[in-house]
């Protein structure tokens, strides 16, 4: 019975030094981008942005493959600097952003990859969930301002047609108005986030 009970101590230990080794970093949208190119009419490559976004970071320094990330980014966002563009990349043609506000990035494991990292998760477009594998490169952490700062980049080639963006226009030539693969670019910058008692501390 003693064996038991100092087992399950044990196990109790061994969770919770897990659980204080993962730290929680907040996604700074200030000094983050979430960009994506696609090329229009064969012959060119339209870039744009998603201005509204939020996330966390779970950060184990001691086995990074029990991190996580989660992502939830404004459909509506969406920004080519040009606003007839970008009415209709909202529009049901496309995001159709109305329906379907949000689109999301929630991991399910990380694995080590060369110099690199895997994030293998699910993404949500237009209500359509796919498995990924999202290759990122880790920066950091380090101290700035009484906080630390970590850094992510990472790069993602998709089919828009695999989540119902499905809008197609074929040239006189054979080619498309608006190709099917889409180059998604992540650069984030993100802070840790202060434990509970601390910030409501700091509100008071």
């Amino acid at each position: 019975m003693r064996n038991k009970v100092l087992g399950l101590l044990l196990g109790v230990l061994a969770l919770c030094g897990s659980a204080l080794a993962a730290d929680e970093y907040k996604i700074d949208s200030v000094h983050s981008q979430v960009g994506f190119a696609v090329t229009h009419m064969v012959v060119n490559t339209v870039h744009g942005r998603f201005g509204e976004y939020s996330g966390s970071i779970t950060y184990d320094d001691k086995d990074i493959t029990k991190s996580s990330v989660n992502v939830t980014i404004k459909t509506a966002s969406i920004n080519t600097d040009n606003a007839q563009r970008d009415g209709h990349l909202k529009s049901p043609d496309f995001l159709d952003a109305a329906k379907f506000p949000e689109i999301t990035f929630v991991s399910k494991s990380i694995s080590k990859s060369g110099d690199g990292f895997i994030a293998h998760g699910a993404l949500t477009i237009r209500g359509v969930s796919k498995d990924v594998d999202l290759p990122f490169k880790l920066k950091g952490p380090v101290s700035a301002m009484g906080s630390q700062i970590l850094g992510a980049e990472a790069t993602l080639t998709i089919n828009r047609q695999d989540y119902g963006v499905s809008w197609s226009k074929a040239l006189d030539n054979g080619g498309m108005v608006v190709s099917n693969d889409v180059k998604i670019d992540l650069n984030v910058e993100a802070k840790q986030a202060k434990p509970a008692a601390a910030a409501a501390g700091a509100a008071k």
